[in-house]
């Protein structure tokens, strides 16, 4: 599909393959919270490992602006037949439409599957562009009468933009924790993030994981010790490998584990084993691996996908498995190991996920995130619209009750 606006011409298209991987990533460089997840190679990676396609329920469509010849905006859209590896849910949403007679699917959903980063959706080069390609997804959408329109996980200047074009803004929570030291956490007056920092706006790295472990109180570090203690006296050692020096021996492991873990749960993994085959030929340097071992065997192994890029390096918490049973393994290969590195490494922050509320205990700290939805519906919409506010409420008090559940000691102590 082409469509000229003005002096902007609009593409819809089929494939990542059809977008010029340079543009792209150029464009992507220059938003406020770029990550790795929206990289060209990534998403292709997605739809080349058939892990993302139609068959899996994501048939993409990548929206682009361009002006004289110029890619100025651009995001990847997928038309979803069901609404799982999202993280942001909406089932109940589905089934009141089902309820009465109508069809919620397929429906238009701007994010990246089966990653709940937060980070930028809409590439795009000014404010306007970004607003024109808001006004053009919603006029696709009309046009081909789907029931809904989707951002999730979006940064805060596509959030600004979905509102401007009308869309309803949804507020989630995760939890990231910063290589800083902290004496307090608070809310800013938006809600939009915790402010870290100690008292007077001063800020210290972490010299070492004992550092870390000495600005928790008491009962924080205790656990934690006691928690790193049970792996370590059941003979556990750990060894870390980066980007190429991750060999395909390593890769593969990893997908044992991963792929075992996800089965024990009842449930085939999202991505398969050719799309990390895929990510360690083209995007090796942000990869992060551990690999657990005992008795002179490999047991256990986790994933870390990183980003030193910008000025502020970020590691995000992505994928994990075992072979063996150890208590308190899950802790040791998915947070203290990983910390232990972003410490070690010079790394400002590490995320780690979706939900979790017990990765306060490990000073992972609430952060507020957002997402944008648009239904055609109007009494539908009414209706979402008032679950929001309420929703919103609750999202807001649950953030000040963690607010006052600070993992981190007081200058008293």
């Amino acid at each position: 599909m082409k469509r000229e606006s003005n002096d902007y011409v609009i593409r819809v298209l089929d494939s990542p393959d059809q977008v010029n991987a340079a543009d792209w990533n150029e464009l992507l460089g220059l938003q406020s919270e770029p990550t790795p997840f929206m990289r060209h190679e990534y998403l292709r990676a997605l739809h080349g490992s058939g892990s993302a396609t139609s068959v899996t329920g994501w048939t993409p469509r990548f929206i682009t602006l361009q002006q004289d010849g110029v890619l100025v905006a651009a995001c990847v859209l997928y038309l979803k037949t069901h609404s799982y590896g999202e993280y942001v849910f909406d089932h109940a949403w589905a089934n009141a439409y089902a309820q009465h007679g109508l069809n919620y699917y397929p429906k238009a959903l701007v994010a990246v599957p089966f990653t709940p980063v937060p980070g930028s959706r809409l590439l795009a080069r000014s404010a306007t562009d970004r607003q024109l390609l808001v006004k053009a997804l919603l006029q696709w959408c009309d046009v081909e009468k789907l029931s809904s329109l989707h951002l999730l996980f979006c940064s805060v200047d596509d959030q600004k933009a979905c509102e401007q074009a009308g869309l309803m803004l949804r507020h989630g929570v995760q939890f990231h924790w910063n290589n800083q030291a902290p004496m307090r956490a608070a809310l800013p007056p938006d809600g939009a993030h915790f402010v870290l920092g100690r008292p007077g706006g001063e800020t210290q790295r972490y010299g070492n994981f004992e550092d870390f472990l000495a600005s928790l109180s008491q009962e924080k570090r205790k656990k934690i010790r006691q928690e790193r203690r049970k792996v370590a006296d059941a003979g556990v050692t750990f060894r870390s490998a980066v980007g190429a020096a991750i060999t395909a021996t390593d890769w593969e492991f990893f997908y044992r584990c991963y792929e075992r873990t996800y089965l024990e749960h009842g449930n085939a993994p999202y991505l398969n084993q050719e799309f990390f085959r895929i990510m360690a030929g083209s995007m090796p340097e942000n990869w992060l691996l551990f690999i657990a071992r005992r008795q002179g065997q490999d047991i256990a192994a986790s994933l870390i996908a990183i980003d030193a890029s910008g000025t502020m390096p970020v590691a995000y918490g992505r994928y994990w498995g075992a072979l063996e049973r150890v208590d308190c393994l899950h802790f040791e290969a998915c947070y203290y190991q990983p910390l232990q590195w972003c410490i070690t490494q010079g790394y400002q922050r590490f995320e780690g996920g979706a939900q979790g509320e017990h990765k306060m205990a490990r000073a992972l700290l609430p952060i507020m995130t957002g997402s944008a939805h648009w239904l055609a519906h109007p009494e539908f919409a009414a209706a979402v619209e008032r679950f929001l506010e309420r929703e919103d409420q609750g999202i807001g008090r649950y953030l000040e009750d963690l607010g006052r559940r600070s993992p981190f000691r007081m200058s008293s102590e």
